[in-house]
């Protein structure tokens, strides 16, 4: 299986694969925080040749894609965990700024 960040704006958060199966990971703003949704798909060739996805599976995928969803569990949790850490740290520096002002202030005083 492998991991692939996507920087595109709007792109997935993260692409994991296990051969012919994927799942595309979401980030999505919540009202409170953002949350993380995920898509499973397995691409297949169709009888001209062209690769297609579906998000139907025959019975030999579906141990795979019980592992790809255990993976992606782990991942949108990582995810999520990361922005806890980024917007604890953004709430830190906003609090240390207003308090570095304050201190000023009351130098200049």
């Amino acid at each position: 299986m492998t991991d692939r960040q996507d920087d595109e704006r709007n792109g997935p958060a993260a692409t994991i694969r296990d051969a012919n199966l994927k799942a595309t990971i979401w980030r999505n703003e919540g009202e409170e925080r953002p949350f993380y949704a995920t898509s499973f798909t397995r691409t297949y060739k169709d009888q001209d040749g062209a690769y297609r996805d579906t998000s139907s599976f025959v019975g030999a995928d579906l141990l795979k894609l019980s592992e790809l969803a255990r993976t992606a569990y782990a991942r949108t949790n990582e995810l999520a965990r990361e922005d806890r850490e980024q917007r604890r740290d953004a709430f830190h520096q906003e609090r240390g700024s207003a308090s570095d002002r304050s201190r000023k202030n009351n130098r200049d005083r």
